[in-house]
């Protein structure tokens, strides 16, 4: 029943919704109703409704009329009116207004009537495919829109610091002032590096296909703690690591990196410089068949409001440290390619918790 195509038949006389449901029930999903109440009731319900076939004599309201009442509301369905050859005048009037994809005439034949639905089918799949790609277009469009922004402000920003600090350079001959441009220049080229780095996982997370393999978490973090571990030490930040896996675990090593490298990296980048203990910790439970990675923080925490965009392309919560826009966007893309989830839960000025659910592959 599941994979009938599902179609409403509207008529005011209840001998005609009999007949047709005994003669189509078999080969579809037929809903009927007696009036134009009923029947938007039934398209509330059931939103996969794909044809609709209406008398046009109904009472109150003529099947044109009631067409172009549901054109908005529900538009996917494809709209076959019924009607005698007296309403030649009725069927001219609805195909100029474009409110249906054919009539049939009445008294109906079911080989017309079978043809008129999987004619009227095709088009459906074909008008619901042309909505999903204009969606995933007009996604793309905005994602190019911010995109541009972007690369005018994190790309040229960190240039016109280097050039900046050149054209000062020239001018100066005490070695200790520029050891401090050069300084400078170095850390506008790291933010320009992150920024390629972040763009670079962005396009590898759109196009590449899933690699599995096993997961050893105690190897995976080895690559992480070396580095997260200097920082700590360098920044008097506690850096805690706690890894429970005593189960195999499969998935795809680059995304899952991509993910804890972002988490991690933000834990720190965002800390509370106010804090007299500053500590980030790394918990990774592996059982059942589902890896739960929570990353904790003492940062500076995120506002409520600001929480369900975070995800955002390009999107920045906080003026602090101010990274690219893409880390957490990727982190999401990288979860929807991992068939995973992620929670937040945050408190302004006392930090961050990151949960991850991942299931194994």
């Amino acid at each position: 029943m599941a994979d009938k195509i599902k179609i409403l038949y509207i008529d005011d006389e209840k001998d005609n919704l009999t007949g047709f449901k005994a003669s189509f029930r078999l080969d579809y999903q037929v809903f009927t109703s007696i009036n134009i109440p009923g029947a938007i009731e039934h398209l509330v319900n059931h939103p996969d409704i794909r044809v609709i076939f209406c008398d046009q004599r109904m009472p109150l309201r003529t099947g044109v009329e009631f067409f172009e009442e549901i054109r908005t509301t529900f538009p996917l369905p494809m709209r076959i009116l019924l009607t005698g050859y007296t309403d030649i005048e009725a069927v001219i009037d609805s195909i100029n207004r474009g409110n249906i994809f054919r009539f049939v005439k009445k008294p109906w034949d079911e080989a017309e009537i079978i043809s008129a639905i999987e004619e009227a089918n095709k088009f459906y799949l074909a008008n619901s495919m042309l909505s999903i790609k204009n969606d995933e277009l007009q996604k793309a469009y905005s994602e190019l829109d911010k995109f541009a922004y972007s690369v005018s402000h994190d790309i040229r920003g960190p240039l016109s610091g280097v050039l900046g600090a050149i054209n000062v350079a020239r001018e100066m001959y005490d070695i200790a002032e520029m050891k401090e441009m050069l300084f400078l220049m170095e850390k506008s080229l790291k933010k320009l590096d992150t920024y390629i780095l972040s763009m670079h996982d962005y396009y590898s997370l759109q196009r590449g296909e899933l690699q599995i393999s096993d997961i050893d978490f105690n190897s995976l973090i080895d690559e992480f703690k070396h580095i997260y571990t200097a920082f700590a030490d360098t920044s008097n930040i506690n850096f805690k690591i706690s890894i429970n896996q005593h189960e195999s675990f499969r998935n795809d090593a680059a995304p899952l990196k991509l993910i804890l490298n972002n988490l991690l990296s933000n834990a720190f980048k965002y800390q509370n410089k106010h804090n007299s203990v500053k500590e980030v910790e790394l918990i990774i439970d592996v059982r059942k068949g589902v890896a739960i990675i929570q990353v904790k923080d003492t940062g500076i925490g995120i506002l409520g409001n600001h929480i369900g965009e975070i995800f955002n392309l390009f999107y920045r919560a906080s003026s602090q440290d101010a990274g690219s826009g893409f880390g957490l966007y990727n982190v999401k893309s990288a979860l929807l390619k991992l068939n995973g989830q992620i929670e937040v839960n945050s408190i302004l000025d006392k930090g961050t918790t990151f949960k991850v659910t991942l299931p194994t592959k």
